[in-house]
């Protein structure tokens, strides 16, 4: 099980300034960063959640979420 004060060593306030921060970082909506995060867990923030993040900003699965709809 992940320590708490793991986040505040690694510059954090707590895990949801981590997840805040991810999803910034990663240009991932929050909503999305917060189910992933429930489905791994905290065990995986620092590995499987950010290759996750990686494989989302690099796979454009999020791209055009926050564009409006031009259909008219």
């Amino acid at each position: 099980m992940i320590r708490p004060e793991v986040y505040q060593e690694n510059g954090y306030k707590n895990r949801d300034d981590y997840l805040n921060s991810l999803s910034e970082d990663y240009g991932v909506p929050i909503d999305a960063v917060l189910a992933l995060a429930e489905v791994l867990g905290p065990d995986e923030d620092f590995d499987g959640l950010v290759s996750n993040l990686e494989d989302a900003m690099y796979g454009g699965w999020f791209d055009g979420m926050d564009e409006e709809d031009d259909d008219g």
